[in-house]
């Protein structure tokens, strides 16, 4: 066990989340009350926390993606290897997910984020997206 999945239960506990079954050996926390981190959702182990109520398919694909990629990383270093790639997309293009290693993996059009290009790519007056 690698305790990324305790603190999980722990972080929609302490935020007033309440928890039910989900696909995949996931843990659907609904109603968490804080606004950080600012996102529709995020997840620490195999626990999927949401201010919302219900989520669509594609971002609980796109967070079940995160709770393997929490196993592969044996847990909580997931944190520190998530904020360095977070710091690294914002220093590509400034957005936190377009170019971090892990919001790819579990892809961004499932997660609901942009792709936004490369600083050095972009044109001075026209499109950012890639």
């Amino acid at each position: 066990m690698n305790l990324a999945t305790p603190l999980g239960l722990l972080i929609s506990v302490v935020g007033g989340a309440v928890r039910e079954p989900g696909p995949d050996g996931l843990i659907l926390a609904f109603g968490y009350r804080y606004r950080f981190p600012v996102a529709g959702a995020f997840t620490v182990g195999n626990v999927v926390l949401t201010r919302h109520h219900s989520l669509d398919e594609a971002l609980i694909r796109h967070e079940g993606r995160h709770a393997t990629q929490w196993a592969c990383c044996a847990g909580l270093p997931m944190l520190p290897l998530y904020l360095l790639a977070m710091f690294t997309s914002l220093l590509i293009c400034g957005h936190q997910a377009s170019y971090n290693v892990f919001e790819r993996l579990a892809n961004l059009d499932d997660g609901g984020y942009p792709r936004k290009a490369p600083w050095w790519r972009r044109r001075p007056h026209g499109d950012h997206s890639e």
